[in-house]
């Protein structure tokens, strides 16, 4: 196991980058708090490639809430040990003002899938999200980029802005890893209580269940959750609501003959 190497600068990625003489770089793209969801989807690049590079940037651009930004979870050690672990060459963690020079002026937005679930939702989420994954993709120029299927419509928007700017560039989808109880891992899921973790495992087990869109939505909101929304979009069900201060998402395949009535 040896240390990564630690990139601050996006000069200094650009000089690394144009040096590197290998085949394939693999890249996973976070904003840290790891956890076993994200060390899912660097042992597949680590299999997949000859480098592989870790970004970790809390990418305000893609948040609509101030608060939750700043109460965004942050562990640099664990998350400098669980990339050494897993074989990262490169950890890339850049600066608002190097990343965001231009203060953004220039963004990339999408003008259908991003505006249902979380779009609507967040207003100027994905174009924060599409931006910054656009940045990252011209800084490390891989070959191959990891994405959890937990954040569904965010892979979807991913595919699509690679496909239509003609990015060489495969977009690798990865399953989504849970708890025990079922939850998804997620990083916002540090800031629930124990009580509320076991809660928030419903989420799952609604998902599983052949229900409608309604029924889902009374038993969360029976649970205590408060539900943005419970919709069906490109045969999948997707669910986000609130346990407290944290907001919650999950989603899965739709069964042949679940939700007919959707």
């Amino acid at each position: 196991m040896s240390t990564p190497q630690l990139i601050t600068t996006t000069k200094e990625l650009q000089n690394w980058r144009r040096n590197l003489k290998v085949a394939r770089v693999g890249f996973v793209p976070t904003m840290g708090a790891l956890h076993e969801g994200h060390a899912r989807l660097l042992e597949q690049s680590r299999q997949e490639n000859e480098i592989s590079v870790l970004s970790i940037y809390v990418n305000p651009t893609q948040f609509n809430n101030p608060e939750d930004l700043q109460k965004y979870p942050k562990t640099w050690e664990q998350d400098c040990k669980l990339a050494a672990d897993k074989g990262v060459d490169v950890i890339f963690a850049p600066e608002f003002s190097d990343i965001y020079f231009d203060n953004y002026r220039y963004k990339i937005q999408e003008n259908k899938d991003s505006q249902v679930l979380c779009g609507a939702h967040r207003p100027g989420h994905f174009d924060g999200v599409l931006t910054i994954v656009m940045k990252l993709f011209q800084l490390v120029k891989p070959h191959r980029a990891y994405f959890g299927e937990k954040d569904f419509q965010q892979l979807r928007l991913i595919q699509g802005m690679v496909q239509s700017f003609f990015m060489d560039i495969e977009i690798v989808p990865v399953r989504t890893v849970r708890e025990e109880s079922g939850l998804a891992m997620s990083s916002r899921n540090q800031r629930l209580s124990d009580e509320q973790r076991k809660l928030a495992s419903v989420i799952y087990e609604n998902l599983q269940k052949n229900l409608s869109a309604e029924e889902i939505k009374k038993n969360l909101s029976q649970k205590g959750l408060q539900v943005d929304y419970v919709e069906d979009h490109w045969n999948r069900r997707f669910i986000a609501a609130h346990l407290g201060p944290v907001r919650l998402i999950d989603n899965a395949e739709v069964i042949e003959g679940f939700h007919n009535e959707n």
